[in-house]
């Protein structure tokens, strides 16, 4: 039995739907958690906890101490995406209990929708819909950008270089900022160019994708200053885990101080009633790229086979040259996943 928590949907036919696209359809019905919080999720449902043997989890779901007492037959947690920040991994552990996420598979899902995300924006297709240009004809209003030329700006790690590719299609210009830089040949291969800061890549984009891991670094990366050095008619993308301050891109939005906006990532997820909601030139994803994939990491553990990707703990090295120092949550580990999956 498969427990998903879900947070904030009320409609237990969608919840259905998405255990169905999940795991398929099955003759036994599913035992599905609504919003009645995790305290009675534990009591109400202990004596179908304690014969779970594995638990799905997105990051609303707190798997802390009181849960996991209840779950004496778990064998694994399976974090339906690539970050875990929000799972104590040594806690998890010290319950006999292994922890996996999903990486690298959603890398190409997660570049087409920055794409999909910039082609949304630049031609104005969601203001389309909500004009119905059949009945109403207000042409001015939708007047779009052309993607020839125009100077996009991101991140260039693994999958920041697959949306470069896809933006190279559209004869666009690629301008990168990361932490180190590309080889001549693999810059060559997208027509990209390095900004040694951020502020350069910023005056010059057209549109800016924020391709970041969650870390005390990257968090609230955009903010009120990098905003401002935008040109205004620039769009701002995020399909990683970089946070944003969600009050600042609302004043930037009212003042014209950038054209448009796309978060495919926010937080809070869902996103409550907030004024970010209601600007035509804003548009907030789904961050649900990963889901298929839980189903592979949770039935390798179950058929006592080893999972592509499981997520270990390791002390933290004092040296700035620790491999991935973005995922640490703490200062005194860091999380490595070990890619076991062979050719």
């Amino acid at each position: 039995r498969v427990f998903i928590a879900l947070k904030g949907i009320k409609n237990l036919n969608t919840v259905y739907c998405f255990y169905c696209l999940v795991f398929g359809k099955t003759k036994e019905k599913p035992c599905i958690l609504d919003t009645i919080g995790q305290a009675g999720i534990n009591k109400c449902f202990s004596s179908l906890l304690t014969r779970s043997n594995h638990l799905c989890v997105g990051s609303p779901l707190k798997v802390d101490r009181s849960l996991l007492q209840y779950l004496p037959k778990l064998k694994v947690v399976v974090n339906g995406g690539v970050g875990v920040d929000h799972l104590d991994i040594p806690l998890i552990n010290s319950f006999g209990v292994k922890v996996y996420n999903t990486p690298h598979v959603v890398d190409n899902a997660l570049a087409d929708i920055g794409v999909n995300l910039m082609l949304a924006c630049a031609r104005k297709i969601l203001q389309g819909t909500i004009y119905n240009l059949f009945i109403y004809h207000e042409s001015e209003t939708l007047l779009g950008s052309l993607l020839g030329n125009n100077v996009r700006g991101t991140t260039l790690g693994r999958i920041g270089y697959k949306v470069a590719k896809r933006a190279q299609s559209f004869d666009m210009k690629i301008l990168y900022h990361s932490r180190s830089q590309r080889t001549e040949e693999e810059e060559k291969a997208v027509g990209a160019m390095y900004c040694e800061k951020m502020e350069e890549l910023l005056k010059k984009s057209d549109f800016v994708t924020v391709v970041v891991n969650l870390s005390p670094q990257t968090q609230k990366l955009i903010g009120a200053k990098e905003l401002a050095v935008m040109k205004p008619s620039s769009t701002l993308i995020n399909i990683r885990r970089g946070k944003h301050h969600r009050d600042v891109l609302v004043d930037a939005l009212q003042r014209k101080v950038i054209k448009a906006a796309a978060l495919d990532v926010i937080d809070p997820e869902p996103l409550p009633t907030h004024p970010l909601l209601s600007f035509p030139n804003m548009i907030v994803g789904t961050h649900a790229v990963e889901t298929t994939w839980v189903k592979v990491e949770t039935l390798a553990a179950l058929n006592d086979e080893q999972p592509p990707n499981e997520v270990k703990i390791q002390a933290r090295p004092d040296t700035h040259h620790a491999l991935h120092p973005s995922r640490a949550t703490s200062n005194q580990y860091w999380f490595k996943v070990e890619n076991c999956r062979h050719s």
